[in-house]
């Protein structure tokens, strides 16, 4: 089996961006423990492309290589700054452009970052709730941070940094548990 691939996306649109790098933190946590690939993605990437698609059919090519890769990874880390007490419209809208089906089953880690404690809720009444339509396979862990949780954009706070780990554990007890099934179903694949 090839080494896995953790795809992240950061529904911000600013650089130095603390939402961007607490999904890089954590994405390459959990890639450290589990050989995988990496790649991040943000709205600076895609934003004129995004704004303008109604139709992921008609998608410029950009747009049309981010959804693939959302759609192909073998685990999705997601985050977003909280705005009015949810997740972006840019973000949602990335996320309408995927078909429902396309992210089933899918290790997804939710993750936001906020000027207050007052949206942690975000976590589990914006973005778990986002995610399970798609039946995704949303980590028990999710990540809220918050100015103080950072020092120059980048994740500093010890509670952050255990909460980091803490979930990069979950991904890769999950992929684990992922290539122990893939690896089961094989001799039963040989007798079909």
């Amino acid at each position: 089996m090839s080494n896995p691939k953790i795809v992240g996306f950061a529904g911000s649109s600013s650089r130095p961006s603390r939402t961007r790098n607490l999904v890089e933190a954590i994405a390459q946590a959990a890639a450290r423990r589990t050989a995988a690939s990496v790649s991040i993605y943000d709205l600076t990437e895609i934003h004129p492309s995004l704004g303008s698609t109604l139709d992921p059919r008609t998608a410029p090519p950009d747009l049309e290589q981010l959804i693939a890769e959302i759609t192909a990874a073998d685990v999705l880390v997601v985050g977003s700054p909280v705005y009015k007490g949810t997740y972006t419209g840019l973000f949602k809208h990335l996320f309408d452009l995927i078909e429902p089906k396309a992210l089933k089953d899918k290790p997804v880690v939710l993750s936001a970052t906020g000027g207050s404690e007052r949206h942690a809720l975000v976590i589990d009444h914006g973005l778990r709730p986002l995610f399970a339509f798609f039946s995704a396979d949303i980590l028990a862990t999710g990540i809220y941070a918050t100015e103080p949780d950072f020092a120059d954009y980048q994740p500093a706070s010890p509670n952050l940094i255990n909460r980091i780990n803490r979930v990069a554990d979950e991904v890769s007890w999950r992929l684990l548990a992922g290539q122990a099934e893939t690896r089961a179903l094989e001799p039963l694949a040989q007798i079909a």
